[in-house]
């Protein structure tokens, strides 16, 4: 009898229990894919039926207390509609703006937010960009303690601080035989010095005071009006030959550069400024932007681009006072007046005057934000000897005044500053001034200073710190005042 009838049976049979077994997984797998399927459309119509849900939020509340452009980032389940500013509400109030992209939408608070404060910040009416209902999104988060940097010159060489605004922790972060000036961008100090031949270095280091590196000049010479834009590492000064007049042709030039690059060859950026004198008296940044307000030295006010390019006459000025912080409006001496000029269109309107205040008027610093007011300080010369005092307000752009400091005839008031979010401002004195002689540097100032420290809103004192340059200050202080 063959033996192949059995074989071929057996193999019949284990093809079939295969077959069986294939048409088996392929049912199981159509009902996994099925029940997927199913739980997919019940999870996207529970998602339709519910509205966006949060998945996660990102904020840098240091970040967004140190400068302006911090954003708050929130992220949905689901694509959104667009997002309008009129959705949004931030608690304390701030100046911001929104978009929307995709699953997310950002709020960025275009002026750095207070210090030590709690926020809250909510959207209402958030829907999906398929439509169904719609959500209410609230986020809170609470802003650290303010710090800030001051320099202190002394016979022995020269520190820079960082401090907290209550004077209780104080580190020494810099030191250096001889500095001039110095500004704290958002990572880095920038310091300018001088070496053992008597030439400006511009120096920088982290905020830690460490990876110290020395920015390339034009040459050899003398750097002074050292400023820091509020953001993107940029720092601009003026630049002068050290033999000027013997050979050097050099002289109050403007130049820009990047302290994000560290490439010891990199070299600063010339703004060719126009006019028929390009020396540079003064300058400013201006705030979000890459444009330049200058003033030369045959008086007219120029606004610029970064390179000097497409320069526009804003005519004639004497002093440039500042531009605050979240605004094109700059504040300006003309020959007949002060003005505010709005660099968008350049406009202008004269400054109000502060009602009611006695005095002589003399730099007018503008407080962060639109519409925000000045700082601004009156000598009162025309009285008795012992009532000469320097009063410092608070003036709203209508004229009303408040009273924040006052100082004695004894005293000088130097300079006054305006912290970024416009909370603080800081008032530089020189004590006892027929006493307090003046030091020897290139930019000479009285041998003691002290800063106060004072909340704009109450006129409470806050703290006073020996030193000056505070590091919201974005010029340094005036020589000669």
């Amino acid at each position: 009898m063959s033996t192949e009838q059995p074989a071929r049976r057996q193999g019949t049979r284990a093809e079939a229990a295969r077959r069986r077994r294939k048409r088996a997984f392929t049912g199981a797998f159509a009902v996994v894919i099925g029940a997927l399927a199913v739980i997919g459309l019940a999870g996207a119509a529970a998602s339709t039926v519910q509205g966006p849900r949060v998945t996660q939020v990102d904020i840098d509340p240091a970040a967004a207390a140190e400068a302006s452009g911090a954003r708050l980032i929130v992220t949905t389940n689901q694509s959104l509609a667009t997002v309008d500013a009129a959705q949004v509400t931030v608690t304390p109030a701030v100046p911001f703006t929104v978009d929307t992209s995709g699953r997310s939408v950002g709020v960025r608070f275009t002026l750095p937010l207070r210090d030590a404060t709690e926020y809250a910040v909510r959207i209402d009416d958030v829907k999906g960009l398929g439509g169904g209902p719609s959500a209410t999104v609230t986020h809170e988060f609470r802003t650290p303690e303010l710090t800030a940097f001051l320099l202190q010159r002394t016979g022995d060489g020269d520190t820079i601080y960082r401090t907290d605004l209550a004077g209780e922790r104080i580190e020494a972060v810099f030191e250096h035989p001889h500095i001039e000036d110095f500004r704290a961008t958002t990572g880095h100090l920038v310091i300018s010095t001088l070496d053992d031949d008597g030439h400006s270095q511009i120096l920088v280091t982290d905020l830690h005071g460490d990876g110290e590196r020395a920015l390339r000049l034009p040459g050899e010479g003398t750097v002074r009006t050292l400023q820091a834009a509020d953001r993107g590492e940029l720092i601009g000064y003026t630049f002068t030959d050290a033999d000027i007049g013997a050979g050097g042709t050099r002289e109050s030039e403007l130049y820009t550069a990047s302290v994000k690059d560290s490439r010891k060859d990199a070299e600063p950026s010339r703004v060719a400024v126009g006019g028929t004198d390009p020396r540079v008296l003064d300058w400013r940044f201006v705030p979000d932007t890459d444009s330049l307000l200058v003033l030369t030295f045959d008086g007219r006010l120029l606004l610029s681009g970064a390179d000097g390019a497409g320069s526009t006459d804003l005519g004639a000025g004497v002093e440039i006072d500042g531009i605050a912080r979240g605004s094109a409006v700059a504040v300006v001496e003309r020959v007949d007046g002060m003005v505010l000029i709005d660099l968008t269109d350049g406009s202008e309107t004269p400054l109000a005057p502060a009602d009611g205040v006695a005095g002589l008027q003399g730099v007018v610093t503008p407080i962060p934000g639109a519409g925000a007011g000045t700082i601004r300080q009156f000598f009162v010369a025309d009285a008795p000897p012992d009532e000469q005092v320097t009063n410092v307000y608070r003036v709203a752009d209508d004229g009303a005044p408040t009273l924040l400091f006052t100082a004695p005839a004894t005293d000088a008031v130097l300079q006054t500053c305006v912290s970024p979010s416009g909370r603080y401002a800081a008032v530089l004195v020189a004590p006892d001034t027929l006493d307090n002689a003046y030091d020897t540097y290139q930019h000479p100032l009285p041998s003691t200073l002290h800063t106060h420290v004072i909340d704009i809103a109450s006129g409470d004192a806050v703290q006073t710190f020996a030193g000056f340059d505070l590091s919201w200050c974005q010029t340094a202080p005036p020589v000669g005042q």
